[in-house]
């Protein structure tokens, strides 16, 4: 009778050692996977600060009293809260969430030259009121590069919601023919419109702890009740004294213009200049 010679098995050591083996190899390949990534970018990271901020503003719109347009005026430094956040999706796809609000009371009074009714009038205009601005941007990013520069394009959607109430007095007066004009009156109104977002990011890193980058973004609407544009840049550094946990500082500018149309039009001109300081919190 054949007999069959009996089958050989691997020994624990031989399976130890593949085991261990394969460990390496897994380690390896998740090294070099994430070398990929571009040490200027973060995996996930949220941002929480203030923006301090030195307005410059322009309020126009219609009135039972007829057009009135105020001048371009600075008005008291601010500070407003924001928020950013983060997520890279592989080595060169990212999300990214920004959000702020410009709630603020503003009086003050106004003399010199103006128009109203589409007439040139000169005189006083006296106004008082409470302006609450809130804008949330949302975009997917593919960023260029995988060394210590990335470059970023961005595509998204922004939501901007405005609120503005207040009352004004006006002492005015016209040449040719002369007409003197003298009212008050108060009103309220509110908004919100989505709009599309085109950015554009650069970041560097020069080593573990420091960092540096620059942003702009564009964000256009037309048609509808609301039509305008918000225009956004900013240069900044990043330190990392430990390694989840930093801190961010840059000089930003908003540009904001926004024109209600309907029975009544109304414009909103406002621009912010200033920096920022946020606590940045990465994974």
């Amino acid at each position: 009778m054949s007999r069959y010679a009996p089958r050989a098995f691997p020994s624990r050591t031989t399976i130890v050692t593949a085991l261990k083996g394969a460990i390496l190899l897994g380690a390896a390949s998740a090294g070099m996977a994430q070398a990929q990534q571009s040490p200027a970018l973060d995996r996930m990271s949220i941002s929480a600060g203030a923006f301090y901020a030195e307005p410059k503003i322009h309020l126009g719109g219609d009135t039972n009293y007829g057009r009135i347009d105020t001048p371009d005026e600075k008005i008291d430094d601010v500070t407003l809260p924001r928020v950013k956040a983060e997520l890279l999706i592989g080595d060169s796809h990212g999300l990214s969430f920004d959000y702020f609000r410009f709630d603020e009371d503003w009086a003050g009074t106004a003399s010199g030259d103006t128009v109203y009714e589409g007439r040139p009038v000169s005189g006083t205009i006296s106004a008082d009121a409470d302006l609450r601005l809130e804008m949330a941007r949302f975009s997917y990013k593919w960023w260029l590069g995988k060394e210590k520069n990335a470059f970023g394009i961005g595509l998204g959607a922004a939501y901007l919601r405005a609120k503005i109430s207040g009352s004004v007095d006006a002492n005015l007066s016209a040449s040719n023919p002369v007409e003197n004009y003298s009212w008050s009156g108060s009103a309220s109104g509110s908004d919100s419109v989505w709009a599309p977002t085109v950015e554009l990011a650069w970041r560097h890193s020069l080593n573990e702890q420091w960092r540096l980058y620059a942003e702009a973004s564009g964000i256009k609407k037309n048609g509808g009740t609301v039509e305008g544009h918000v225009w956004n840049g900013s240069v900044g550094v990043e330190w990392f004294p430990h390694k989840n946990v930093g801190l961010v500082l840059d000089y930003n500018v908003q540009k904001i213009d926004l024109h209600r149309n309907g029975d009544r039009t109304a414009d909103l001109d406002l621009k912010l200049k200033g920096p920022s300081a946020f606590v940045k919190v990465r994974f």
